[in-house]
């Protein structure tokens, strides 16, 4: 039996907890963030976002001492790398000069992680079908550098709450080890595009099998909605919020939404075709969609009818996921848990 992890995920709107133990979710649960709490994807007060893990695990009965986090995307630094075949202390000293065109700060200031994407021979073994053996001794990394003061913010509020941090890594991350489980237990599609809608921003993750590709952002997010609805309706974006994720007097159909959704889905679909004329090679048919966005019924079927691809539950994403309530908005807290 292995043991159980607490998966925190902190966003703008809501903090998500997912306990996961033997690849299961055993917990899961959603609670509002203090406003100004994270501030370009940094916790602002470590304290306070202890006591706020904690008092969400003590009301939603979660017992554990073991947490693994989301870091967000703008704290950190990815990016896939062919590298010689090297030990792993090697490999430890050479990592950071990975970074060194795209961190200008000193390098002893981050930390340095990496995942394998294809061993030596799966790379010899992909060219030689190619007709030609071009790679040799080499292996294929997906590289990641984090602020070392912000792993060190990460224990101190994880310490706060009653647990000790034994994992950390980016949303990309999160998405390649659903992706990798959901592989390892059947037949998915070839290329994937997961879209996240949420609150700050709209996210595209492509992937081909495991493999990251690239992720497209735009500058466009629920908070767009939301502050549309309060401007319309006279009211406070708190209670706009309300509005829109609960559908009150059917906001989600009101005139100013669906002109919204008709803008975000023409902008996905720009982003969408970039990507084609990019990856000439794409056979991309298949579209997951995860978030806050993910619940709103009018929004999903416009981005249907304007992208034309396949749309998909993020329930298909997580082990079990119909089991899961709310689970469009925990798919990254359950990734992270994940070998």
């Amino acid at each position: 039996m292995g043991k159980s992890i607490l998966g925190v995920d902190i966003g703008y709107d809501s903090l998500k907890l997912a306990l996961v133990k033997d690849g299961k979710v055993r917990k899961a649960v959603t609670v509002a963030m203090p406003k100004n709490l994270l501030r370009q994807g940094r916790v602002v007060s470590p304290e306070s976002m202890g006591e706020l893990i904690r008092k969400a695990m003590k009301q939603s009965g979660i017992r554990c001492g073991r947490g693994a986090l989301v870091l967000p995307n703008e704290t950190v630094f990815i990016r896939s790398a062919v590298m010689p075949v090297m030990t792993v202390d090697q490999l430890k000293y050479n990592l950071p000069f990975e970074f060194r065109d795209y961190i200008t700060d000193e390098l002893k200031n981050y930390v340095f992680d990496y995942a394998m994407i294809s061993t030596p021979e799966q790379l010899r073994a992909g060219a030689k079908a190619g007709g030609e053996d071009r790679v040799g001794r080499s292996m294929e990394l997906m590289a990641v550098a984090a602020p070392a003061s912000l792993i060190e913010d990460a224990r101190e509020f994880f310490r706060k709450a009653g647990l000790k941090l034994v994992k950390a890594a980016p949303t990309v991350s999160c998405y390649q080890a659903l992706i990798r489980a959901r592989t390892r237990a059947g037949s998915p599609p070839e290329e994937y595009c997961v879209l996240d809608l949420g609150y700050q921003a709209i996210r595209m993750y492509m992937f081909r099998g495991e493999r990251h590709i690239v992720t497209r952002e735009l500058e466009v997010g629920l908070h767009s909605l939301i502050t549309a609805i309060a401007e319309t309706a006279n009211v406070d974006e708190h209670l706009a919020h309300t509005y829109l994720l609960d559908n009150f007097e059917d906001w989600q159909n009101n005139p100013v939404c669906l002109n919204a959704y008709e803008s975000i889905s023409v902008e996905l679909m720009r982003a969408l075709n970039f990507y084609r004329f990019s990856n000439p090679e794409s056979r991309l048919s298949d579209l997951y969609l995860v978030g806050g966005g993910a619940m709103i019924r009018p929004l999903r079927k416009a981005i249907a009818e304007t992208v034309g691809l396949k749309l998909h539950s993020p329930t298909e994403l997580v082990p079990a996921g119909s089991e899961v309530k709310a689970v469009h908005g925990l798919v990254q807290a359950i990734g992270v848990t994940m070998n």
